[in-house]
């Protein structure tokens, strides 16, 4: 019976994919036809189609932007770097020396843990824990680098313009969270980041920002009488389920889906009104419920 069973599988897998897709929208209207055969999972659907977006998602896209990134001076004492690196909770630190772009190396906090048991502040030098930092251009796709982090071993890669300033940080949870959704861990459950300001003036919105928390954080008036999140009311704007890259606006808010899977958008490039010159929220805390 089980082989009988496992037969039928394949035979209806084969029926929906017995003439080859001509593209990309035609192999994923396929996929979802799958799913509502309930032939393929729906968590295996997002992940699919997560996959295939890392091919046309730029490290760019995801990074932490330079405004945001954590680093340790190259000239510092134990005694100045250990609360850096405790506060802040990560595990990887852009080593620099007289700015950012003055780039060292990279500094992993598990390399100073051995240095708490020993009584080495006096003899401490940075130079024996940095280790070198990979960079990678902003326009480089996600999929390359992936594939680099895997060969290289490294988990984190700072980011630079035409001009070769640093302009972010992008890390393989990053690239990972837009294949598989969110990682979260210990440190992201507290996380009140939904709206984020980018060196040019851009925001990253997470979909799930209430319209009301937006509202109060940029001084708009989008109305929340029928939905209660920015993605529900872009929803409403499309009409459907929008692609990566494509873009809407309202009230002069223009935005740009920079990850959306088969069941929801998660994560949107907002360009503000030229009238919106400064962060607005800068400086106090904005909170949303639910996840990505």
């Amino acid at each position: 019976m089980p082989q009988t069973q496992e037969k039928s599988w394949f035979v209806k897998l084969g029926e929906v994919f017995g003439q080859a897709p001509s593209d990309r929208k035609a192999l994923m209207d396929m996929l979802r036809d799958a799913t509502d055969r309930q032939l393929l999972d729906g968590e295996a659907l997002n992940i699919m189609f997560g996959a295939m977006q890392v091919a046309d998602m730029q490290a760019r896209d995801v990074m932490i932007p330079r405004s945001q990134l954590v680093t340790v001076p190259f000239d510092g004492s134990l005694q100045l770097i250990l609360p850096i690196i405790i506060e802040s909770q990560h595990s990887r630190f852009p080593v620099v020396g007289e700015d950012l772009d003055d780039l060292r190396g990279i500094i992993h906090a598990k390399d100073l843990l051995p240095l708490l048991l020993e009584n080495v502040s006096s003899t401490f030098d940075i130079k024996d824990c940095i280790r070198p930092a990979k960079v990678v251009p902003g326009s480089m796709r996600l999929n390359v680098l992936l594939q680099e982090f895997r060969n290289t071993r490294n988990h984190m890669a700072l980011v630079v313009d035409e001009y070769g300033h640093i302009v972010g940080a992008v890390t393989i949870e990053d690239v990972l969270e837009q294949i598989v959704g969110e990682i979260e861990d210990e440190h992201d459950v507290n996380d009140d980041s939904f709206i984020k300001r980018l060196d040019d003036g851009t925001y990253t919105v997470k979909a799930t920002t209430m319209i009301e928390d937006f509202n109060e954080y940029f001084d708009a008036n989008f109305p929340s009488d029928e939905f209660d999140t920015v993605g529900g009311s872009l929803l409403k704007r499309f009409g459907r389920l929008p692609d990566r890259g494509e873009s809407t606006s309202i009230d002069g808010y223009e935005f740009i889906v920079l990850n959306a899977d088969s069941r929801r958008v998660r994560l949107l490039k907002m360009v503000p009104p030229a009238t919106i010159e400064n962060d607005p929220g800068e400086g106090a805390e904005r909170k949303a419920d639910g996840p990505v």
